[in-house]
C-alpha cells in the first residue's frame, strides 16, 4: 500500500490556512450555554452485563437541547477515592455497543465514559442507543450533509454539544476527580475529542487519526470514507461550494486545535485512505498546547496504531495525571 499523502518531513511543516468564521467563539459559547440552560440531570443505573470485575453503569445525560444521550460508565470494582476519567467518543457509523464491550481504560484504572453518537450506531460494531430527533434538508446518505445549509442546523453542532455535555456529566459523578478528565477517540471520535478539548475544561486530549480537520483538503483528496459524502453532494449541488465549506468551518478541527491548551497526544497513519494524514497534521501543527506529541505509524491505514498505541496513550496519560 503506498503513502496516501505528503512525506513525513512535509507533514511536520504543513500548516494550511483554514477558513475560520469571525463569530466562531461566539457561536460555540452561545450553543453550549443554550444546551446547559436546557436543564436535565445525569442519571446512572446498573448495566446488564456479564462483566463482574468492573462496575459498569448506563449513563443518560442531557445533550444538545437537553435531549437524552447515552454512555457506558465503567470503573474498577474496588478503587479508593475519586479516580481520573477518560471520556471516549466513537468512530463514524458506530455506537457505544454493549455494556462491558469496551473497558480497556477502566482496566487501566480510570473511570471510562464511552459516549454514544446521536443518530449513528448501525454501520458497524454492536449498535447505538441515541436518536437524533432533528430533520434535514436535501442530503447524501450518511450524516456528513445533514443540515449542511447552515451551522445552526448542521448535524455536528449537535454532536459536538453532546460531547461537551458528556464532560459536564462526567464531572458530576462522585467517584470522578474533576481535575483529571481526558477526552479521546479515533477517526470521527478524534474530531469530536478536539471539539471537546477546546470547548470543555479538560486536562488532556488524545485524538487518533482525527477526522473532520482541514475538511476541504480531506474532501479533495480522500480516497474513501465519509469525506466522499461531501464530494458527492457538491458534485450535485455545484452552486453551494462556498456555503457548504462556510458551515464546515464551524466544526473544523484545525479551528478547535488553535484553542486547545491542555496536554495533547495525537496519532496518525501515513497510509490512511480515509483520513489523509495531512488533515490530522494540520490540526496538530496549529495546536496551542505546549505539551504535545504525535505518534506516527508509517505503514498503517485507518486502523492506526491499534493496541500498541493504547499502551503508549496509557503511559503518557499516567505521567500527566501522576499515577
Amino acid at each position: 500500500m503506498p503513502l496516501t499523502d505528503l512525506t513525513h518531513a512535509e507533514l511536520l511543516a504543513f500548516r494550511p490556512e483554514v477558513q475560520e468564521p469571525a463569530d466562531f467563539d461566539a457561536f460555540w459559547e452561545r450553543t453550549i450555554a443554550e444546551a446547559r440552560a436546557a436543564g436535565g440531570t445525569p442519571e446512572l443505573t446498573p448495566a446488564d452485563t456479564p462483566v463482574t470485575q468492573l462496575i459498569v453503569e448506563d449513563l443518560v445525560f442531557p445533550g444538545f437541547g437537553g435531549e437524552p444521550v447515552r454512555a457506558w460508565v465503567s470503573r474498577p470494582l474496588h478503587a479508593e477515592g475519586p479516580l481520573p476519567a477518560v471520556v471516549q467518543y466513537q468512530g463514524y457509523g458506530g455506537g457505544r455497543g454493549l455494556a462491558g464491550e469496551n473497558v480497556s481504560w477502566a482496566l487501566a484504572g480510570y473511570v471510562h465514559v464511552f459516549v454514544d453518537t446521536r443518530g449513528q450506531g448501525s454501520g458497524w460494531g454492536s449498535g447505538g442507543d441515541t436518536p437524533d430527533p432533528h430533520g434535514s434538508g436535501p442530503a447524501t446518505p450518511g450524516v456528513m450533509t445533514r443540515g449542511i445549509h447552515s451551522p445552526e442546523t448542521y448535524y455536528y453542532r449537535r454532536v459536538f454539544t453532546d460531547a461537551v455535555r458528556a464532560v459536564d456529566a462526567t464531572r458530576t459523578l462522585p467517584f470522578v476527580d474533576s481535575e483529571r478528565i481526558a477526552v479521546t477517540g479515533g477517526s470521527q471520535g478524534g474530531g469530536i475529542a478536539l471539539a471537546a478539548g477546546a470547548l470543555a475544561d479538560v486536562a488532556a486530549v488524545l485524538p487518533d487519526v482525527a477526522f473532520l480537520c482541514a475538511i476541504r483538503r480531506g474532501t479533495e483528496i480522500a480516497a474513501g470514507g465519509p469525506y466522499l459524502e461531501l464530494a458527492t453532494y457538491l458534485s450535485v449541488h455545484r452552486d453551494e461550494v462556498a456555503d457548504v465549506f462556510r458551515t464546515l468551518s464551524y466544526i473544523d478541527g484545525v479551528n478547535f486545535a488553535r484553542r486547545i491548551h491542555a496536554p495533547s497526544l495525537f496519532s496518525v497513519a501515513l497510509m490512511d485512505t480515509v483520513v489523509p494524514p495531512s488533515t490530522t497534521f494540520a490540526a496538530y501543527n496549529h495546536l496551542a498546547a505546549e505539551d504535545r506529541a504525535i505518534e506516527v505509524y508509517p505503514f498503517n491505514d485507518h486502523e492506526g496504531g491499534g493496541a500498541q498505541h493504547f499502551r503508549t496513550q496509557a503511559a503518557w496519560l499516567a505521567a500527566r495525571f501522576s499515577r
